[in-house]
């Protein structure tokens, strides 16, 4: 099938008749029209009755990997511009990995950032939609900045930036929708091509049956644990890298790095994660998560041992009984963490660990623990929370940072997580349960709150009863100073969902958010 491209007609402001261009896999429908200076990357998908005109405003430009589904309009006014992540002047700018759903209306000057889902008939015009936003349907984005990672629900409109700023964040379950929606859209693309014979037998060969692609030698696709934790690192704007050891190196510390990604979408980011594992398939292989303005890193993940499937801390199984003077070793056949405790203790590094339970270790959100100097003391700390996830934490403390993070334990030990909202077990456990019932912060909640006043933070706070808590559509509520102000907050929205905000003023960005009550 022939696909419409045509050049922009001459107007008094472009006379240069500028024709699309598109990379050799892509495909664009015959019934779409692509008109003026549009730059189509990578494994896109445009899908049958699309409109994309840049003969208004231009250039236009679509990221690798994204879709642009049926009925679907890019147009852009003759004035104004958007950076593009180039750092060049665009009408419309779309990242990578992105999904531009049925009778949306994409109007420049716009960016829609890498990862992003704008759902159906929702528009946005001379607005900024950051890197992995959700968008759903019949939404109004306009005059706008949304942060990355934020979540607009239908039926939404955001036109100043106040309520820009207050938007929720992504959930895990929208992710997964989100990177569903654009790996349905590449198999599409596959099946488009085989139509019009394009290299039909060679793509259906590297098709997968998941998101992620079976090429480079993996004889498995990623499991699902590390494509979350590699979005999620994204979608914070983390840039992602790795680092291999043998068994000597990984013996004393000496890791090695792997080849930069050159990627910065989802789908380029997961394909050299691929190839790396793959180079070192008998070796010790970490994900890194970093953090490039504050040049550090936020994550060190060990996802791939020698003679083991990548997974996620495939050593961390570890169950402590309360008598033990040794951390038990781990299953698996994994390296032993009195052994890990000891290697950082004899590197003269401090230890320190937090703690989570389900809810905090989803939402990435860790209680500070106690220091350890021993093997014995981070025994006793596992059986203290045996129920829930440690992680334990190398200081240098010349330097004053962390070296490495590693968790050690998960949930699967005898003793009970109790949740917020739950009734206290009989147990004497030492994590207290906060349920709507009680009148006063106790357990790993107060201390959290003490936590982020001591750090300095603003703390505000959010609530939403039943209905806006299924539409994650929450109410702002008053600032609080001390735990006794949240006291008055649970009370007064007694019965309703109440979620605290820890807020960094200096940043003016929300650091944290916590929900301290339940319906």
């Amino acid at each position: 099938m022939a696909q419409r491209n045509l050049a922009a007609p001459p107007t008094p402001w472009s006379q240069h008749l500028a024709t699309p261009t598109a990379a050799s896999s892509a495909y664009v429908h015959s019934s779409s029209s692509i008109i003026g200076d549009v730059r189509i990357g990578e494994d896109v998908m445009i899908a049958p009755g699309v409109s994309v005109r840049a003969d208004e405003g231009y250039p236009f430009y679509i990221g690798a990997g994204s879709n642009v589904q049926d009925g679907a309009v890019i147009h852009g006014l003759q004035n104004g511009r958007v950076d593009g992540d180039d750092g060049q002047p665009y009408s419309v700018w779309i990242g990578e990995d992105a999904s531009i759903t049925h009778l949306s209306l994409i109007h420049g000057p716009a960016y829609v950032g890498d990862g992003c889902f704008i759902g159906f008939r929702s528009t946005v015009f001379n607005a900024r939609v950051g890197k992995g936003c959700i968008v759903m349907m019949h939404a109004l984005i306009e005059n706008v900045v949304i942060p990355p990672g934020k979540y607009v629900a239908s039926g939404s409109i955001i036109i100043n930036q106040q309520q820009a700023d207050r938007l929720p964040n992504v959930q895990d379950a929208d992710l997964e929708f989100a990177h569903h929606v654009v790996g349905v859209n590449d198999h599409l693309r596959l099946g488009y091509r085989c139509i019009d014979d394009i290299a039909c037998t060679t793509a259906l060969r590297k098709q997968t049956t998941t998101q992620t692609t079976q090429s480079n030698g993996m004889s498995t696709p990623l499991p699902a644990e590390i494509v979350n934790q590699v979005s999620h690192l994204l979608t914070q704007g983390f840039k992602i890298g790795t680092e291999h050891a043998d068994e000597r190196r990984y013996r004393s510390n000496s890791w090695q790095s792997c080849t930069p990604f050159s990627g910065t979408g989802q789908t380029a980011v997961l394909k050299e994660l691929e190839l790396c594992l793959n180079d070192h398939s008998g070796e010790y292989v970490r994900l890194l998560g970093i953090d490039s303005k504050a040049k550090r890193r936020v994550l060190e993940e060990i996802i791939q041992r020698p003679g083991q499937k990548p997974a996620l801390n495939a050593h961390s199984s570890a169950a402590v009984s309360t008598s033990s003077k040794a951390v038990a070793a781990p299953s698996g056949g994994a390296s032993d963490v009195s052994g890990l405790a000891q290697q950082w203790l004899s590197q003269n590094y401090q230890l320190s660990t937090e703690f989570a339970d389900e809810r905090r270790f989803k939402a990435n959100s860790w209680v500070t623990g106690g220091s350890v100097k021993s093997v014995h003391a981070l025994a006793s700390l596992l059986a203290e929370h045996s129920g829930e996830y440690v992680r334990l934490i190398a200081i240098d403390s010349k330097a004053k940072r962390r070296i490495a993070e590693e968790i050690v334990q998960r949930p699967g030990g005898q003793t009970p997580v109790i949740s917020y909202g739950a009734a206290p077990s009989s147990g004497g456990s030492s994590q207290s349960s906060y349920g709507a019932s009680s009148s006063k912060l106790s357990g790993d909640v107060g201390q959290q709150v003490q936590q982020w006043l001591s750090q300095g933070y603003k703390l505000s706070t959010e609530f939403a009863d039943e209905r806006r808590f299924k539409a994650n559509s929450w109410v702002t509520g008053e600032a609080v100073a001390n735990l006794q102000a949240v006291d008055s907050v649970l009370a007064a929205h007694k019965g309703e969902y109440v979620r605290l905000i820890a807020i960094d003023t200096k940043a003016k960005r929300r650091v944290a958010e916590l929900i301290v009550q339940r319906a």
